[in-house]
């Protein structure tokens, strides 16, 4: 059945939440998972729709995965049944590529349609295949991918971007592959050393975790383990957003706060800031909500750039909160040509924004947020920001398509009720 949020918006959030974990490395975590034969226990993993999507797809290639509450997952893949990924499930999750590098790995083939995911653009499977080619696959493409080895080897790898998904998957295939492994322009997002750190405690040799260059010794096996999910830094700067632009105080336990240095920075030129309290972080009220010009008065640029710089997935959450800033500023995600799209139900709720190209928006504010509408939410990340304007808006929105919402986040509507949101999620009559 469809869902929707319905939000009436203009109450102040107060109070405390607890994050979840990181979905980009739990859906990393667990296709590491294939590449030993012994259980492994994963703590934090958010039970949202793309991790239960990738569940049943590994559970498809044999692995028994069990739930033992609702943050902890048992995974033990004693063989692998079958090197075809399911496509129904495959098509549901852009992550479901990561599943080439522990294939490859443990049984040497694996079938895989295209990826699905969120349509904010081309995102480019290159990098991957480069990758994976380079340490010894043999890939063709005929309407789905067929990759096959007979054996992975190390090789000095230079990839020519710095993508996330291929990085982990190099990794993941360069574990096992005899030899070493130099993986240079690396990603070294937090869930790039979640997933390090995990294979690490599972046996593997890699030296150089949160740098940008990898060198990876190869292992004939690897054991099991427990490790824990990280904090899910998108999570964090959602609540800090709908905190600001509420005028709230809330206060983010268990937040992982040592990643979130450039955050803070960009948010700063926003005029929102936060205190740190060991793992937690705390929102006061009453934020100034002031666009900080640039040296000469100029007006300033948020761009998104690999990390440590500010991340892609933060840029609708941030450009929401500009539309309550005094000032003018301008956002450029140069990595999608679709994200920015969405802004066009800001501008139909009240919010003064530019879209000059695919690429940029100038947003000036502050923008008195008007809704009683209905509007649907496009991605993962839209559609919080989405939430975060009409939790800020006056009147009633009601927003749809929020299967993409819990794709990403964790019982949206049940922690913005705690922080004292009025919002309820209710089905749609067919």
């Amino acid at each position: 059945m469809q869902e929707q949020f319905v939000i009436e918006g203009g109450a102040r959030l107060e109070g405390e939440i607890t994050v979840s974990g990181n979905k980009n490395a739990a859906l990393k975590m667990l296709p590491a998972c294939l590449l030993t034969s012994d259980p492994v226990i994963l703590k934090n993993v958010p039970r949202i729709r793309d991790v239960q999507n990738m569940c049943t797809l590994m559970q498809g290639l044999g692995a028994q995965i069990d739930w033992l509450d609702d943050q902890t997952v048992r995974v033990e893949v004693k063989e692998i049944t079958t090197h075809v990924a399911d496509p129904h499930y495959a098509r549901q999750i852009r992550p479901g590529i990561v599943l080439a590098g522990p294939m490859l790995a443990r049984c040497g083939r694996f079938e895989l349609p295209p990826p699905g995911g969120d349509v904010i653009g081309r995102r480019r499977l290159d990098t991957h295949i480069l990758a994976l080619e380079a340490l010894g696959a043999k890939i063709d493409f005929d309407g789905k991918f067929f990759m096959q080895t007979d054996g992975l080897k190390g090789a000095n790898i230079l990839l020519d971007e710095a993508s996330v998904t291929a990085t982990e998957n190099a990794i993941m295939a360069a574990v096992m592959a005899k030899g070493t492994t130099l993986l240079r322009n690396a990603a070294s997002e937090p869930h790039v050393q979640d997933l390090c750190l995990m294979l690490s405690s599972m046996g593997a040799k890699i030296s150089g975790i949160g740098s940008n260059q990898l060198l990876i010794e190869g292992v004939e096996r690897l054991g099991g383990c427990t490790a824990r999910v990280g904090a899910d830094y998108m999570e964090v700067g959602s609540y800090i957003g709908a905190a600001a632009v509420t005028n709230g105080e809330v206060r983010i336990r268990e937040a992982d706060p040592q990643h979130l240095d450039m955050m803070a920075l960009v948010f700063r030129k926003l005029g929102v800031e936060w205190e740190v309290e060991g793992s937690d972080l705390f929102v006061r009220r009453g934020q100034t909500l002031a666009i900080q010009r640039d040296l000469g008065n100029a007006i300033p640029e948020i761009k998104c750039q690999p990390w440590p710089a500010f991340p892609a997935d933060m840029m609708s959450i941030a450009l929401t909160v500009a539309t309550q800033c005094a000032g003018t500023v301008l956002f450029h995600d140069w990595m999608f040509d679709g994200r920015l799209f969405f802004t066009d139900r800001l501008v139909n709720m009240g919010a003064r924004i530019v879209l000059c190209d695919p690429h940029r928006a100038m947003v000036q504010g502050p923008s008195l947020l008007r809704s009683d509408l209905v509007i649907s939410s496009p991605d993962i990340r839209a559609g919080m920001a989405l939430v975060i304007a009409a939790l800020a808006a006056k009147g009633t929105t009601v927003i749809r398509n929020i299967q993409q919402i819990d794709r990403g986040y964790v019982n949206v509507e049940g922690k913005l009720q705690a922080l004292g949101a009025k919002i309820r999620r209710e089905g749609i009559a067919s």
